[in-house]
């Protein structure tokens, strides 16, 4: 086949959660255990951090894989969903999967998939583990998919274990409370190995605790440890955020460049050097420089976008794939902030989240330009026209993406603001990204 049919055969085969929706996930480690079984288990032949969240677990794998590449580390990287290329997934100090290696690896095991009837996900998996075993990466970073607990990468045993933010997405499959939904993330913490929660939050802290407890697992809260101070609110021409880092306090590192500008990215650091200290009490040598560099040059080690992006410059043109409750809500913050004289609102959803709880976070004051991405799960342009008008959100339908940016582009003023978002899946159909 070539890599174009065996995409094909991979979607049409496989059913694909992030095109789907709730059809496309399988819970349960089974065929994903049976799948790395019929690959010698590749999953054993390497380290690993795995790291789970509802909010900043992209990032946060990204920051990571960085710094240890930096540091001189062959790092294996695997994350969901792609933005533009199925490839994206599975990388190795920043370069993403050979085509060829994906076409011959599923023609190898096109008749066990067909016996074992494996989700899209669980073959990702599968096959992300292979290559970095074949690569014989120093150490792969694996984000987790959906929840934790049942989530295909939870085959590996890490060496440490980070867990991000807990927010409400996904509550079908994961539950509807807080601490449900922490109870699936915290199904990552493994017998005796250490877990890192970035973020303090009461409502969910004691599901952490207790299952720590239960499996023997040293737990660590890193913002009571870590804390990042913005030294400068940057421009909205800047691509990068200075920051102070503290330790118990004290200051740890001064004026440290960081290449992503969301705020919510703060949150993320805490976490993430908090296991890189995990990591070097497990003999990786990471020093400061490395830290330095891969937190400034994150996008250029990993490929690493479409978190707070900046697209174009008078207009300010802006997208994030900030898609659910926690996430709305930094964006929108982050929107006051900017100077603007208007606000013109790219906007599109998937229709198995909350979208009225998402619609009433939005401003009031900013034009919509509504669209939908070209996969099954998306809302309709018009229907989310309609429902956004009922909470007193106007503008137009436009349906396809390229079509809202476009007419989003062309009515901003220079000193307007484009913000383009809603879900991973419109920011992916974005033609300049």
């Amino acid at each position: 086949m070539t890599y174009q049919q065996t995409l094909d055969y991979l979607y049409q085969q496989l059913p694909m959660f992030q095109r789907v929706g709730e059809a496309g996930y399988k819970p349960g480690l089974e065929r994903t255990e049976a799948l790395a079984a019929a690959t010698g288990n590749p999953e054993r032949k390497f380290k690993s951090v795995h790291v789970a969240g509802t909010n900043g677990k992209g990032s946060s794998s990204n920051l990571l894989a960085a710094v240890l590449q930096a540091a001189g580390y062959k790092v294996g990287l695997y994350t969901s969903p792609h933005l533009k290329e199925f490839t994206e997934r599975i990388k190795v100090n920043g370069q993403d999967l050979a085509p060829d290696y994906l076409v011959a690896w599923v023609e190898r095991w096109r008749g066990y998939f067909e016996e074992v009837q494996p989700s899209f996900f669980e073959m990702c998996v599968a096959l992300a583990f292979d290559y970095f075993a074949e690569e014989q990466v120093d150490i792969a970073v694996v984000e987790v998919g959906l929840g934790g607990r049942l989530d295909s990468t939870n085959i590996i045993r890490p060496l440490v274990s980070l867990i991000t933010n807990i927010s409400f997405d996904h509550q079908n499959l994961l539950g509807n409370t807080l601490p449900l939904i922490a109870s699936e993330k915290a199904g990552i913490i493994k017998p005796g190995v250490p877990a890192i929660i970035s973020q303090t939050q009461p409502e969910v802290a004691p599901v952490f605790e207790q299952k720590a407890q239960q499996e023997g697992a040293p737990l660590l809260f890193a913002d009571a440890l870590y804390r990042a101070e913005l030294l400068q609110e940057p421009t909205p021409e800047e691509d990068t955020q200075r920051l102070r880092l503290t330790y118990q306090n004290a200051t740890y590192l001064e004026d440290v460049a960081l290449g992503l500008v969301g705020d919510y990215q703060r949150l993320n650091l805490p976490g993430v050097l908090a296991v890189l200290d995990e990591l070097r009490r497990q003999d990786f040598v990471i020093p400061e420089a490395a830290v330095r560099e891969g937190l400034r040059e994150v996008g250029r080690l990993t490929g690493f976008r479409g978190r707070w992006t900046i697209l174009g410059r008078r207009p300010l043109v802006v997208c994030d794939t900030g898609h659910n409750e926690a996430g709305i809500r930094f964006i929108t913050g982050q929107l006051a902030r900017l100077p603007q004289r208007q606000l013109h609102f790219v906007l599109g959803v998937v229709n198995d989240k909350d979208v009225s709880k998402m619609l009433n976070l939005l401003p009031r004051h900013a034009t919509y330009y509504f669209c939908q991405a070209t996969i099954p799960r998306a809302l309709s342009a018009a229907e989310l026209a309609e429902r956004a008008a009922a909470v007193g959100l106007h503008g137009q339908a436009y349906g396809p993406v390229p079509a809202a940016v476009a007419a989003a582009r062309a009515a901003a003023a220079p000193d307007d603001v484009v913000f383009i978002g809603g879900s991973t899946f419109v920011v992916a159909e974005i033609e300049e990204l």
